[in-house]
């Protein structure tokens, strides 16, 4: 799948499959998810937060698989740490996905979904 398409495939569908490994065992678990792109960059994020296993298995691991489109993609998460960016993807997912999304505010503490923003990308 090119790159091009992983883009493509984000923006339209609704919801992908994120494949990660446990931190603990190292088995392969997969997370039905929403998934972001400003065009140049793919953004996931868990709206419970740290308390969901799938974020900290990819901090944990650094690894995953993205399944959108139709095609399985290797992906290398980055954990969305600059509060800036959290909101700027809060505001993306907003955008997509209606008022589900809350996005915290300039002045606000962090969501627990931007605090549990990542970037996937494609390797």
């Amino acid at each position: 799948m090119s790159r091009s398409s992983v883009f493509e495939a984000a923006a339209r569908d609704k919801e992908v499959t994120l494949t990660t490994y446990g931190r603990k065992t190292g088995k392969t678990r997969k997370v039905t998810i929403w998934i972001t792109t400003d065009g140049k960059k793919l953004f996931v994020r868990s709206g419970q937060g740290f308390r969901r296993d799938w974020p900290q298995n990819l901090v944990a691991r650094g690894e995953a698989e993205l399944r959108v489109g139709g095609q399985t993609v290797k992906v290398q998460p980055r954990h969305v740490t600059d509060p800036e960016e959290a909101r700027a993807v809060s505001r993306l997912a907003r955008a997509k996905y209606g008022s589900f999304v809350k996005p915290s505010k300039g002045s606000e503490p962090l969501t627990d979904g931007e605090q549990a923003t990542f970037e996937l990308i494609p390797a």
